[in-house]
This record gives C-alpha cells, sequence and structure tokens, in this order.
C-alpha cells in the first residue's frame, strides 16, 4: 500500500491534470442531455423536443392536429403493448414519449392516450371516447371536435373538408346500416361488401378518408372500411367519454461519465422487455418496408426494423482521482491511480461508495464485474437497490482475491435506475477492473438516422441536470418491478377494499392521500408530477402538493379536478427553496363517493453536483453496398453542427456516444 502522504500526492497530481485538460476547470464527472439529432428524423426525446421540431408559426390548427397525429402514427406501430408492470393495476407500458424511444410499438389502447397526451402539449383541449370495443381521440378547435385515430391510422372529412367528429361517424354509419338491413353485426359480411370498391359505395363520410389504400384498407391493412363500419355503427351504446389511464414524465437523458459508453443499434438480438413473461412482439423481427412494417417507409422511416437492443456500458477510469467525484457517495475511499484499485483511506476502517446506474433506455440484462483483493478477514461486499437506496439486497461478498463476475438481471431487468454498493472491509481490501455491461431496449425508428445523400446532423449537451423517478408499481407486480411501499408512499384515507378490487387509489371518506417522499442526489430544480384520476362531481378532486419542510406545511401547486369519468392532470413545479435535496409529493383527495387515481409519476428534476461539459465522441457506423462506412468525431463543444454523406442509401448499424476526456 502506498504510504498516505504519497498517496495524497498521486490524488492532487492526478486532479491537477485534469484540471489542466479542461483549460482551467476541473473536469464533470457527468455530461447530461447528450444528443444526436438528424436532418432526417424529428426530435422526440421530450415534450418540449417534439413541439419545438414539428409545432410551427403559422400553422392552423388542423395542421397542428395532424402534426399530433403524424407523429403517433410516424413513431408507434400497432403491436402488443411492452409490460413494464408500472401501473397500480395496469402491466401495460402507457406514455407517449417512452413508447417513441424505448419501443415504437403498443396496442391501439396505449396509441389513444399517447395521442392525447401530444395534443395536449400543443395547447388542444382533448377528450377519450368509447365507442364499440374501441376508443378514440378528439381535439377541440373552431368551436367542434375533431376525431384523429392513430391506432388504425384515419381520420374522415365533412363534405366542407372539415374533419369529423366521433359522433358525426357514428351517426353517418347508423343512417346507412338503416338503409341498407342485414349488414349491421355480421362482419363477414361487411367485409366481402369492402371488396371490389365497395368502400366507395358505403357512408359518403366513411369513404372519405385520406389514407385509404386503392383496396380501402388503412396504411397498417389490419384495419380499414370495414373496421369503421363496424366500430362505429352504434350497435353498442352511444359514444362516451372515457381515457384510458396513462402515466407521464419520460424523457430521454442521455449521461455520460468517464468510462461510459451507450450504443445504439438499428439492429437487435431477440431481446425485448416482455419476453420473460411469455409475450409475443411480432415486429421484432419485421423489416421496414416488409410484413407489418411495410407501410412505415410511407411515414419516413429509415431504420432497419423497429426494435433495437442497444448496449449500455460503464468501466470508471480506475486510475482517475476524479472518479469518485462520478458515484453518489463515498465514504473513507480513495483512488489508488497507479494501481487502478479502490480502497480505504484509512485501512483501519471499513470503506464504501454507491454508483448509480440511470439510463434511458429500459435494462434487458445486466452484469458487473470486479477484480476483488481481500486482506486478511476482510470481504468486498457488494449490494443493490432498485428504490433509490432506500433498501438494499446483498449480491455477493468476495472475501478471496480474484475476478468477480455477478448477473444482474434477475434484479435490474425492466428497470431505469438502480443503485450498487460497494462495503470494503479489513486492511488491503481494494477493487480494480470495475466493469458494468447491460443490454438495453430501445426503438429504431427515434434514432438519428442518416439516409442517402447529405445528412445534417446536431449535437448537443446540458443542461447539467439528472432526474429521479418515482413511478412504483401495484403490489400484485411486487415479483416484477419496485411498488410504490418500497417507494415509502403513505397512504391515508384509502380504500383498501378499492385498491383490492380495482387496483385504484380511491378515498374511503371525505378525504384522503397518497404521500411520497423525494431525495435527490444534487440541489432539487423542478418538481414534475401528475397522475391520471376520475373525480365524480364539481367539488371533486385531487390536489398536487409539494412539502420542503418535512410535512410541516404543504402547498398546493395544481389540481385534478371534477367531474370527469377519466382524465389527466400533470404539473411542473420549479419554486423549490435554494439547497433543497429532500422534499415531499402528496396526492389529496376531497371526495364525495368516486375520487380516484389510476396512474401516477413522480420526477424530481435536480443539478448534478459534479455536472458540467466535457468532449464527446460521436461514432455512425453503416454500410454501403456491403461497404463498411464510419464517421467518428470529437465534438468539443456543447453545441456543434456537421453533416455526413452517404454515396448510397445506408445499412444503418450503430450510433455509439462516449466521453472523450
Amino acid at each position: 500500500m502506498i504510504a498516505k502522504p504519497l498517496f495524497r500526492a498521486v490524488l492532487l497530481s492526478a486532479s491537477l491534470a485534469a484540471f489542466a485538460l479542461h483549460g482551467g476547470e476541473a473536469a464533470p464527472a457527468v455530461v447530461s442531455h447528450v444528443k444526436v439529432v438528424s436532418d432526417k428524423v424529428e426530435d422526440v426525446s421530450s415534450f418540449e423536443a417534439w413541439k419545438q421540431a414539428v409545432i410551427k408559426d403559422g400553422m392552423t390548427d388542423e395542421q397542428k392536429a395532424l402534426a399530433v397525429w403524424e407523429a403517433v402514427v410516424k413513431f408507434r406501430h400497432h403491436d402488443s403493448s411492452p409490460r413494464e408492470y408500472l401501473g397500480l393495476s395496469d402491466s401495460s407500458t402507457v406514455d407517449a414519449i417512452k413508447l417513441f424511444n424505448v419501443y415504437g410499438y403498443c396496442s391501439g389502447a396505449a396509441a389513444q392516450p399517447a395521442f392525447l397526451q401530444l395534443a395536449r402539449q400543443a395547447g388542444f383541449e382533448a377528450r377519450g371516447m368509447s365507442i364499440h370495443k374501441w376508443g378514440v381521440p378528439e381535439v377541440r378547435y373552431g368551436d367542434a371536435w375533431h376525431m384523429f385515430d392513430p391506432g388504425m391510422i384515419c381520420y374522415f372529412r365533412k363534405p366542407d373538408g372539415t374533419i369529423a367528429s366521433t359522433e358525426e361517424i357514428v351517426a353517418a354509419v347508423k343512417e346507412w346500416h338503416a338503409a341498407n338491413p342485414g349488414y349491421m353485426g355480421d362482419d363477414a359480411k361487411i367485409k366481402a361488401f369492402q371488396k371490389d370498391g365497395g368502400h366507395k359505395r358505403g357512408p359518403a363520410l366513411i369513404a372519405n378518408c385520406p389514407t385509404y389504400d386503392e383496396r380501402g384498407s388503412f396504411p397498417l391493412n389490419y384495419f380499414g372500411w370495414f373496421s369503421a363500419m363496424i366500430i362505429y355503427d352504434g350497435s353498442n351504446k352511444t359514444p362516451f367519454l372515457y381515457e384510458e389511464a396513462a402515466s407521464q414524465g419520460y424523457r430521454v437523458n442521455i449521461q455520460l461519465r468517464k468510462g461510459e459508453r451507450i450504443t445504439r443499434r438499428w439492429s437487435n438480438t431477440g431481446l425485448h422487455v416482455s419476453a420473460d413473461t411469455g409475450g409475443k412482439v411480432e415486429c421484432l423481427a419485421g423489416q421496414v418496408g416488409k410484413g407489418p412494417l411495410y407501410y412505415t417507409p410511407k411515414f419516413g422511416d429509415l431504420g432497419n426494423g423497429r426494435v433495437g437492443n442497444g448496449l449500455l456500458e460503464y468501466a470508471p477510469p480506475l486510475s482517475d482521482a476524479a472518479t469518485i467525484e462520478a458515484f453518489v457517495s463515498a465514504r473513507n475511499l480513495a483512488v489508488n491511480p497507479g494501481a487502478g484499485t479502490l480502497q480505504a483511506a484509512d485501512a483501519a476502517q471499513p470503506a464504501e461508495f454507491v454508483v448509480r446506474m440511470p439510463c434511458s433506455y429500459v435494462y434487458l440484462n445486466g452484469t458487473l464485474e470486479f477484480e476483488a483483493a481481500a486482506g486478511a478477514g476482510g470481504a468486498v461486499s457488494v449490494f443493490l437497490s432498485d428504490d433509490h437506496g432506500r433498501a438494499w439486497k446483498e449480491l455477493a461478498k468476495a472475501e478471496a482475491a480474484g475476478a468477480q463476475k455477478i448477473d444482474l438481471t434477475p434484479h435490474v431487468l425492466r428497470r431505469y435506475d438502480y443503485r450498487l454498493k460497494f462495503v470494503l472491509t479489513g486492511a488491503g481490501t481494494s477493487v480494480s477492473a470495475l466493469k458494468l455491461t447491460h443490454a438495453v431496449q430501445h426503438s429504431q425508428r427515434a434514432l438519428p438516422a442518416l439516409g442517402q445523400g447529405e445528412n445534417k446532423l446536431a449535437f448537443s449537451a446540458g443542461p447539467a441536470e439528472g432526474t429521479i423517478t418515482l413511478e412504483g408499481a401495484g403490489l400484485k407486480f411486487k415479483d416484477k418491478q419496485v411498488t410504490y411501499e418500497a417507494l415509502g408512499a403513505v397512504l391515508e384515507g384509502i380504500d383498501p377494499a378499492t385498491f383490492e378490487k380495482w387496483g385504484t387509489w380511491s378515498a374511503k371518506g371525505s378525504t384522503g392521500s397518497i404521500t411520497f417522499p423525494v431525495e435527490t442526489p444534487g440541489d432539487l430544480a423542478r418538481l414534475r408530477f401528475g397522475c391520471n384520476y376520475r373525480a365524480g362531481s364539481d367539488s371533486e378532486g385531487w390536489d398536487l402538493q409539494v412539502s420542503f419542510d418535512d410535512g410541516k406545511s404543504f402547498k398546493t401547486v395544481g389540481r385534478a379536478a371534477g367531474p370527469t369519468r377519466q382524465s389527466a392532470k400533470w404539473v411542473a413545479f420549479e419554486e423549490i427553496p435554494p439547497g433543497t435535496r429532500k422534499a415531499l409529493v402528496r396526492y389529496s383527495a376531497q371526495a364525495r363517493g368516486s375520487c380516484v387515481i389510476f396512474r401516477y409519476r413522480i420526477d424530481a428534476d435536480y443539478r448534478e453536483p459534479h455536472g458540467g461539459f466535457a468532449p464527446v465522441r460521436v461514432t455512425y457506423r453503416w454500410e454501403e453496398k456491403g461497404q463498411a462506412k464510419e464517421d467518428a468525431r470529437v465534438l468539443d463543444t456543447p453545441q456543434a453542427a456537421y453533416a455526413i454523406s452517404c454515396a448510397e442509401k445506408p445499412m444503418l448499424k450503430e450510433i455509439v456516444l462516449e466521453r472523450a476526456d
């Protein structure tokens, strides 16, 4: 072991070298919001990015609504919904930006609330309507409602050119059935009528759909004229307000530490988030322009398929003293740069450090590798937490020297964030060659693709912020996901019988509340949170509240108000006392019998304590006529523009982001 005075000098020397490398400023431990955008693909990494990319000044309301519809059509393919088990009772994933970036596919039940989320971001009043075993979204403009269905990829124009509402479509179909008896409820007969141009002889309104092909099929030909004639026949009941439960708050935030690399690929190895539960994804092996994805090139899809399997790797450089700044916490820990080890600063006392692994893409598996050196009677113990450090599971205890390899998959599958804690005991105990490797799932469709010819690319990084997310599952999913109980939720006045039967939070009496503790590694910048809810009357609702004094007082920052059968309310609050790292978020009900929460999510954005900008290496790999091509460059400013030209249509392979300092 290096003597303490020399060891300190080595640490200081390494720190000074890093300081000089960055022009007199210390190298940041983490670079946040690293992004590359192609002019061939709209940026859908957040609501704000999407809105800036597609909603332009001078657009009419109809053009804006069509831009909302087109975004869902482009970035979501009809397939079985991915299941993360983050709902209180529902296992499916329902979040527009997450669906666009992580998956690229979902059922119609998830597509429609995705449209509603975007429409509200664009400033529209929007609602969901339930019809015959289907739900459709509508937006209001021009003093009228207009139906846009991204699930079946259709909408219908009236004779005056405006887009029809759900009720107008139902009325048109019912009128036709009344004049043409014998078709109502006979699906086979309706499908037969569509053949040979029959869709043009049906109701005039239903014939006037801009997305039909010559056969009367919608772009995704699971659906067509016959679908509209069945769904809108009015035989079930009059259309009524109903909105599928959804969560909101996900955004892409690629963060890079020294030794961290994320590789996103226009291919997959057959992995997907629902594989362990027997889930099937039709588009997993699909090729763009063929089979189920035959229609996607018409909407600008330049990928090879839809599902991508990427790779996140983190091997912190243990020869760099500043590596410790990238950890969530460290106690009695020192870096020995010469040996490339982590060890106790005071050998007589245990050392401890915590590594956090947030990722914008869902984890499918994971492996931890390191070299352990255990002193006499000592050990390296490893613990894992998937609830932001509230509880820890022991994974391993290395009591002898040698290489260690731990399968993290059972603990991190379906997670986006977890922490590892290392405890070093015994004189001479150390850790070296630390490496974490994960397969992740991402959508190929949202990646910054290259096309034939010149491709204009925009690189950016910042702000220096991270996020802690609280979105725990219902207790029925405790074997698959972290639960709301594990996140420390305190329920008061919530009806246990309703939760047991329906898996929803419902006020038992006139009041009820759910309170979550929030703690961040850096100073809080904002709290983004909300819920999908029901409030039966105008006197019912959920107050969205925050406290920064440990619950002594709460401030109401939004209200999920009634009356509504089902709707959503989301807020962003930034008036946070300086230096705050702890808060309480509370959903507080005033009820008279029908006050329910179906889904919730809390995102706590914080300032990275050691965040900033450092050079980033961006590498594209592709093929042109079977010849391997590569463009690798270092971007040394937080914003940069450059171009890549492809002489032939490229077969895209991967894009890699990593620190270059």
